[in-house]
């Protein structure tokens, strides 16, 4: 509510039990595929955070040859079953090279993680201002901002990130450049989401009574706008991270995306598909990786776009999951009736029912 209504209490009105991120919360821990998928996805972070400890406790890392542990006479296939498991070597080492496939892998989550993560960002930043900026200006600035997000629409993302990747120097990092890119051509469909909702939001009793209370517009778009942008924002943001992994996967496979010796999965697969057969861990685990995580992260996207609104049924729903949801609203729906102020009548009309 804007804080240029004045607000009045009136006595024996109904006073919520519950705030919004508590309601948000049991909604979604009625889901129990989003919970397990939370989980997954905790563990996957602590991972990746966790990445040289892990790889210390192993005693390897992520770019030291082994050449011993290569059988050149066979063509680089590694030595020993399953692809050199050891002690030393808790998951084998690499065809061709004998790099640690343990520490590439966990370093890889780092990597595909922390790019999704930061082209959502960018792309959640972008789209937001354009936006609320669209949505705000006049009809010249909204029809300019309007075409501009169009295009960005309809651009080929895939294309238009090879173009970009292929022309850009290599001394630039290229975990943060992927991310870049990413972000920077594929904000389009944000922006429109929050184009549209903020041409709702504007016209709602306390966004007028800011405005004739003399707030000017930076001022509104911070306090009133953007908390009633966070729910679609959110919703979209969740479903955005697997899929930015997908994009960075598909650009390491192809060659123009993480370059070694930094380690990817999209970048791990590249290397796989010739020596599958030699060692399968090689192309199984990082194919794995993938699955787990962008499974993991769409189940949690769903989860959180259903919790923020119980109106939309969830595409993802598995047995009883819509009854566990129900049974969550009734619970809200009795913690409000147990804090809403009992009303007794008066002794007088009690006494003449009587």
């Amino acid at each position: 509510m804007s804080e240029a209504l004045v607000a009045t209490e009136v006595p024996g009105a109904a006073v919520p039990g519950t705030s919004g991120a508590r309601q948000f919360w049991r909604r979604l821990r009625a889901q129990r595929a989003a919970m397990v998928a939370a989980v997954v996805v905790a563990l996957l972070v602590l991972v990746a955070l966790a990445a040289p400890l892990l790889t210390a406790l192993e005693g390897q890392d992520p770019t030291t040859y082994h050449p011993s542990l290569i059988d050149s006479a066979r063509g680089g296939v590694p030595v020993g079953s399953f692809g050199g498991v050891s002690g030393d070597h808790w998951l084998g080492v690499e065809p061709q090279t004998g790099r640690d496939l343990f520490a590439r892998l966990v370093y890889g989550a780092r990597v595909s993680l922390g790019v999704a993560l930061a082209a959502t960002a960018v792309q959640v930043f972008l789209g937001v201002v354009v936006g609320v900026a669209a949505a705000l200006g006049n009809r010249w600035v909204d029809q300019l901002l309007s075409r501009v997000t169009d295009i960005i629409v309809a651009m080929p993302l895939m294309i238009m990130a090879l173009a970009l990747l292929a022309i850009v120097p290599g001394s630039f990092p290229r975990p943060v450049l992927v991310a870049l890119i990413i972000g920077f051509v594929a904000w389009g469909t944000i922006g429109k989401i929050a184009r549209a909702q903020t041409l709702t939001l504007k016209e709602l009793d306390y966004v007028a009574a800011a405005r004739l209370s003399g707030w000017g517009t930076l001022r509104i778009a911070r306090r009133e706008l953007l908390p009633g942008l966070a729910a679609p924002v959110i919703t979209y943001a969740a479903l955005m991270v697997p899929a930015n992994i997908g994009i960075e996967a598909s650009l390491s496979f192809l060659g123009v995306g993480v370059r070694p010796p930094t380690p990817s999965w999209g970048q791990m697969l590249t290397s796989a598909d010739v020596w599958y057969q030699a060692a399968p861990q090689y192309l199984l685990l990082p194919a794995a990786a993938l699955f787990v995580t962008v499974l993991a992260l769409t189940v949690l996207g769903d989860g959180v776009r259903t919790a923020l609104d119980p109106r939309a049924a969830s595409r993802l729903r598995i047995g009883t999951g819509r009854r566990q949801e129900s049974k969550a609203d009734m619970s809200e729906a009795g913690n409000l009736d147990r804090d809403e102020p009992k009303v007794h009548e008066p002794e007088t009309a009690r006494e003449g029912t009587a």
